[in-house]
């Protein structure tokens, strides 16, 4: 369990350091807007905008949701600081102290107020796999709470699908933002559109998305095992801050290598997503790899900003990855 707390812990300062690299953007869908209720809270009207969205998954360009977004990932991210980000997830409830009861509801309270706000971002995007991610969020914020009343160990794992789910958010937002998305979307081949979509009919209360576990999961660990072997020479050999103008002659030569790795993973990741028969890990798989796609054809001429698309993929694999763990046998 020490690699889960750990990773938790990693998406907490992700989300800490990304929230300061949003801007507010002009641009709006016309035909939808968040307007106040009597209590104050921002709502959207009942209508889904995505609804119509029968395209394949593909890297985003413009998401009108990215500017409220941001104040609710870095609000959750610093009430998380209380403690929580530095939890050992393997004390069960009988054994917490009261410091920690009140860590845990303190959590609960904002996480179920981040899922709360989050409901009319999932009804205003244009985008099916923006409004999944936005859905699988807040379903998995509420399963989290949920289980804290019998927490043990194996409940944490719901708040790591929750953490990658809202991270990959975050980092699709930063690509738009940073000009990523626009500068290697379009080398990317647009995808056969899904066989099958998810429903949508209750945005407000969507479930999680692998209540059992699915088939592919197996595979999909072991996918995710190989990918990281192959891949580790180019971890410790890259810097992302620095760009490819700056490179070794070696660097340039591993990153020709790596691309390959990245290329084949994309196809094997996006294939376990189409023989899965569930369409939310099936649009999160092949946006995985669209994003994977783009960030190896960036590879050439990389710069600080392409790390976004490597992040997208890696949170949208490890959101399949944590789903499959916490799903039931």
């Amino acid at each position: 369990m020490w690699v889960l707390g750990g990773l938790a812990v990693l998406v907490v300062i992700v989300l800490t350091v990304a929230a300061t690299l949003f801007v507010t953007r002009s641009g709006s869908d016309p035909t939808v807007s968040l307007t106040p209720d009597a209590s104050g809270t921002p709502h959207a009207s009942s209508a889904v905008a995505s609804r119509g969205d029968r395209d394949a998954a593909d890297v985003i360009h413009e998401d009108p949701t990215c500017a409220p977004w941001e104040p609710i990932a870095r609000t959750l991210s610093e009430q998380q600081k209380n403690g929580w980000d530095r939890r050992d997830p393997g004390v069960p409830r009988p054994s917490w102290s009261p410091q920690q009861h009140e860590m845990y509801s303190a959590v609960a309270a904002a996480m179920r107020s981040a899922a709360d706000q989050t409901v009319p971002l999932a009804k205003i995007t244009p985008h099916r796999v923006m409004r999944e991610l936005y859905e699988q969020s807040i379903a998995y914020w509420r399963a989290y709470v949920d289980s804290l009343d019998t927490y043990a160990p194996e409940s944490d794992l719901l708040a790591l699908v929750a953490n990658s789910t809202s991270s990959a958010i975050v980092w699709i937002c930063a690509a738009i933002t940073y000009g990523s998305a626009d500068a290697r979307g379009p080398l990317v081949a647009p995808g056969s559109p899904p066989l099958s979509l998810a429903r949508s009919e209750d945005v407000a209360n969507p479930e999680v998305f692998l209540r059992e576990r699915a088939g592919v999961c197996t595979e999909w660990s072991s996918t995710i095992q190989d990918f990281n072997k192959a891949t580790d020479q180019w971890a410790e050999a890259l810097d992302p801050n620095v760009p490819a103008s700056q490179w070794t002659d070696r660097q340039h030569e591993l990153a020709a290598s790596t691309a390959t790795i990245f290329l084949n993973n994309a196809n094997e990741v996006q294939n376990l997503g189409a023989i899965s028969q569930n369409p939310v890990l099936n649009d999160f798989a092949t946006l995985a790899a669209q994003y994977q796609r783009a960030y190896a054809q960036a590879l050439p001429s990389y710069t600080p900003a392409d790390d976004y698309l490597n992040s997208t993929a890696a949170e949208l694999v490890v959101a399949v990855e944590q789903a499959c763990l916490s799903a039931k046998e």
